[in-house]
């Protein structure tokens, strides 16, 4: 899979992990759309080096699709902990 079939990915998982994870983000659409794109390149990576499930060169390889959403999940995460205040109004 090249990098347009990552960057796709990409975006249907940080679709995927915003419905799972509603509310609201500081970076809105275009700062959880990144996130989705990063998530699915960190999950790829770790599921390949640490689970030693190498990422698939197919677009429809279920453990590909289960890593990307799980990294955009953690990495939404992870931004919400960081930057979640930043958007309250005072």
């Amino acid at each position: 899979m090249g990098i347009i079939g990552w960057i796709i990915l990409g975006l249907l998982a940080g679709g995927i992990a915003k419905f799972l994870l509603p509310g609201r983000d500081p970076g809105g659409l275009i700062g959880t759309t990144l996130i989705g794109i990063a998530g699915s390149f960190v999950g790829g990576w770790l599921s390949s080096h640490f689970l030693h499930r190498p990422v698939q060169h197919q677009f429809y390889d279920t453990a590909t699709w289960v890593s990307a959403i799980a990294g955009s999940l953690v990495l939404l995460i992870v931004y919400r902990i960081l930057f979640g205040n930043s958007r309250e109004r005072r």
